[in-house]
C-alpha cells in the first residue's frame, strides 16, 4: 500500500509499505483522509522541530479516519464496514504516569508520525494501517471523512479546557487562530465562556475564529494596539489560552488578563523569558496543555452529535497523489487552515 514518507526537508516520497496482520485485539483500517498537522509541517519544511529531527524515513500523519476492512479474531464490536475516527496515541498503560491515569505524559509513549524517539514511530499517511482495538472511535454517518479526521486536533483543544479549569461565564482571550487555537474557541463556546476575543496576524484565522465562535476578531499585525481596550482596571480577561507559540503575544496579553488570571500554554516556541514581577504581581496561573487521551472518545462524540462544527475550519482535501502541493498550501497561514490529504 502507498504511503507518505519524509527523507529529509522538502523530499516527501510516495512509497509502497508492506502492511501486518492483524492480531487478534486489532483491526485492519483503509485509510481515507488525513489532516495535515503542524508537526507535519515542521517535518516536511524543516526535517524536524528543536531537537528532535528526522534520523531515517519515516511516515508521516496522525490526524486520520477510515474504515474497518478486517478485524481481528479477539473483537466482535468493529465488523467490516465501520467507520472510524483513530487516535494515534498509543501509551504504554504500565508506566507511573499511564498508572496515575496520565497518559499523555507515558514513559514509552508510541505516537504516530513521531520522530522523538529511534527507531522513529511510523505514521498513519498511508492507505492501509493495523491499529489496536482501542484506537478506533465510531463515526456518525452524518460525518464526512474530513471531519472525522478532525477529531485530533479537536480534542487537543479539549484538554486545553479541562487545565484551565471552568470556563462558565468566563471572559476568554485566545492568542494565535490556527487550526488548533480556532478550535480552542469551538470548545471554549461549548463550555459556556461568556465573551471570547481572538487575535492573530492574518485575516484568513481571524474569520475562521468567528464561524466557530469568537465574538471579537482582533488583527494584531494591522493594530498592535487591538487589546488596549481591554487592559482598564487591571485586566478585562479570566482565562488566556496562548495557541501560537509566540513569545510577544504571550507577553502581549498579560496587561489585558486579571489578577489571578489562568494562562493555559497551548503553542510550542521554545524558549520564551517572562516577565516573573507582573506574573507575581497579577497571581497568574501558569498552565501547560500537551496532547490528550481521554477527550480523543469526548472530541468524536461532540462531533457526532454536531455540538461542535468544523466544517469552516477545512480549506481542502487533495488526493494523496498531490501531497507536495498539499503541504505546501498547508503551509501558507494567510490562504488555508486546516489542509486534508484523501488516500482512497
Amino acid at each position: 500500500m502507498h504511503a507518505l514518507v519524509i527523507h529529509a526537508p522538502l523530499d516527501l516520497r510516495i512509497e509502497d509499505v508492506p502492511t501486518p496482520e492483524p492480531e487478534a485485539n486489532q483491526l485492519l483500517v483503509r485509510v481515507r483522509t488525513g489532516g495535515i498537522c503542524g508537526s507535519d509541517l515542521h517535518y516536511f519544511n524543516h526535517g524536524g522541530f528543536g531537537t528532535i529531527r528526522i534520523k531515517e524515513p519515516m511516515v508521516l500523519g496522525h490526524e486520520v479516519a477510515g474504515v474497518v476492512s478486517r478485524a481481528g479474531a479477539a473483537v466482535t464490536d468493529m465488523p467490516a464496514g465501520t467507520r472510524i475516527s483513530i487516535s494515534p496515541s498509543r501509551p504504554c498503560g504500565l508506566c507511573e504516569y499511564c498508572q496515575q491515569g496520565l497518559h499523555n505524559h507515558c514513559m514509552d509513549m508510541r505516537y504516530y508520525g513521531s520522530a522523538m524517539r529511534t527507531p522513529h514511530v511510523q505514521g498513519a499517511f498511508r492507505q492501509e494501517i493495523v491499529i489496536d482495538r482501542s484506537q478506533a472511535h465510531v463515526v456518525s454517518d452524518s460525518l464526512s471523512d474530513a471531519e472525522a479526521a478532525m477529531a485530533e486536533p479537536l480534542c487537543v483543544a479539549l484538554h486545553a479546557m479541562r487545565r484551565a479549569g471552568p470556563l462558565l461565564g468566563k471572559r476568554v482571550l485566545v492568542t494565535g487562530c490556527g487550526p488548533i487555537g480556532a478550535l480552542i474557541v469551538a470548545a471554549a463556546r461549548r463550555a459556556g465562556a461568556a465573551t471570547i476575543v481572538a487575535t492573530d496576524v492574518n485575516t484568513l484565522p481571524l474569520d475562521s475564529a468567528k464561524k466557530v465562535g469568537a465574538d471579537v476578531a482582533l488583527n494584531i499585525a494591522d493594530s498592535p494596539e487591538a487589546l488596549k481596550p481591554f487592559t482598564t482596571g487591571k485586566g478585562s480577561f479570566d482565562v488566556l489560552f496562548e495557541a501560537s507559540g509566540n513569545a510577544t503575544a504571550l507577553r502581549g496579553s498579560f496587561d489585558a488578563l486579571k489578577p489571578r488570571g489562568v494562562i493555559v500554554q497551548v503553542g510550542l516556541g521554545g524558549d520564551i523569558s517572562l516577565p516573573l514581577n507582573v506574573i507575581v504581581a497579577k497571581e497568574f496561573d501558569l498552565r501547560g496543555a500537551f496532547r490528550f487521551h481521554e477527550e480523543f472518545a469526548i472530541a468524536v462524540e461532540l462531533l457526532n452529535k454536531g455540538l461542535i462544527d468544523v466544517k469552516p475550519l477545512i480549506t481542502g482535501v487533495f488526493p494523496y497523489q498531490e501531497s507536495v502541493k498539499a503541504f505546501q498550501t498547508a503551509g501558507d497561514r494567510s490562504k488555508a487552515m486546516k489542509v486534508l490529504v484523501n488516500f482512497d
